[in-house]
């Protein structure tokens, strides 16, 4: 164990999976130590710990303890209002903050009204939502606590709330991140969101991309307990499956009859159906739970890009284990979660606060 070479505690270690896993930690120390024993080779392993102690100082959990120490009762109670409006809306704003963090980093950039920026690329257009309910939220920090609390916070602790809310984990979310000033244009944004029709092998590389790993894939896709998805994202799995001239062999019969009514060809695309079929019928609608597990097992997944995650033992695995304990899977998710929401988050002098989320100062 790299733990035990290093002579390093283990709740040390431990502490830096808001960046990585555990896995991950290890590999990177071992390959730092094979790459020389000098002298080098060792201050090169410090230096890699000591980065990583300065960017965990830059976030904290009670960063605005003393600058608006009321900052998470007022984005949890805001959260609860737009959920009691529109139950879709949990899923919608825990979406917004994956997407805002796979992009350029935690910087709420997916926010900024810029023409050609990261809102209005293909994968953003006409599918992420609940820039109302964060424009509401922000106005309610900006009056208990003007120009203290950026964006980028603010959509951590949405998805955080949003999951609560819906019976899910909690967890603590660290605090500090400002706000980018710029916008990813559309074809990098598109580049960089896993799409419901990339392969399995693209959605794991965009994961690792930003620091996270085939386990963290699916617990994150387990998100898809809650929320819609519409037939343009899945309706290439209803009649000409990759060119076959078939439906997609993997999805379950039945439930392919019921998304062939829903989503006929050359019907409308923007009809939406639940992500979690087995919820359908049996109560447990915007229930944040391991269900979206069993979907895959039996077939039942809406997105081929889910139903994916059996086609490889490094993902599968992960399936079997989050179908079996449903403890196990919201503890991972929680933790995958802290780790995404720590993606290259702009703190210290970088970045602003942005007065308005929309655009900046």
């Amino acid at each position: 164990m790299c733990i035990e070479t290093l002579t390093v505690r283990t709740e040390i270690a431990l502490s830096f999976r808001v960046f990585l896993s555990f896995d991950q930690l290890c590999e990177a120390i071992e390959v730092s130590m094979t790459m020389s024993n000098s002298f080098y080779g060792y201050s090169f392993i410090l230096t890699f710990f000591m980065l990583l102690l300065h960017a965990w100082s830059q976030l904290t959990p009670n960063f605005y303890d003393k600058t608006c120490p009321n900052l998470q009762n007022i984005v949890r109670n805001e959260v609860q209002k737009a959920f009691n409006k529109e139950n879709r809306m949990a899923a919608s704003l825990l979406r917004l903050h994956f997407h805002n963090c796979f992009v350029n980093g935690c910087d709420g950039s997916v926010l900024l009204d810029v023409s050609g920026g990261e809102k209005f690329a293909l994968s953003n257009r006409n599918s992420v939502r609940g820039f109302e309910v964060v424009d509401s939220i922000k106005s309610t920090v900006e009056r208990a606590c003007p120009g203290v609390v950026s964006c980028a916070d603010i959509l951590a602790l949405v998805a955080r709330d949003s999951v609560v809310v819906t019976r899910g984990p909690s967890w603590t979310v660290l605090l500090g991140r400002r706000d980018g000033f710029v916008s990813i244009s559309l074809n990098g944004t598109d580049a960089a969101l896993p799409s419901a029709f990339d392969t399995l092998d693209a959605i794991i590389y965009k994961f690792k991309r930003v620091g996270l790993d085939e386990k963290d894939v699916v617990s994150l896709s387990g998100s898809h307990t809650i929320g819609l998805a519409r037939c343009v994202a899945f309706s290439n799995r209803l009649f000409n499956f990759e060119n076959t001239g078939r439906p997609d062999s993997t999805m379950d019969p039945y439930l392919l009859y019921q998304l062939r009514k829903l989503c006929p060809e050359k019907g409308d695309q923007n009809k939406t159906t639940l992500l979690d079929q087995y919820t359908e019928g049996r109560g447990c609608i915007n229930i944040f739970d391991n269900h979206y597990f069993q979907n895959l097992l039996d077939g039942e997944s809406v997105l081929s890009s889910d139903q994916a995650l059996l086609s490889s033992s490094k993902t599968s695995y992960w399936v079997q284990i989050y179908n079996d304990d449903n403890d196990r899977f919201l503890d991972d998710f929680a933790d995958a979660m802290i780790r995404m929401g720590n993606i290259s988050p702009p703190s210290g002098s970088r970045g602003q606060i942005r007065k308005n989320c929309r655009r900046v100062n």
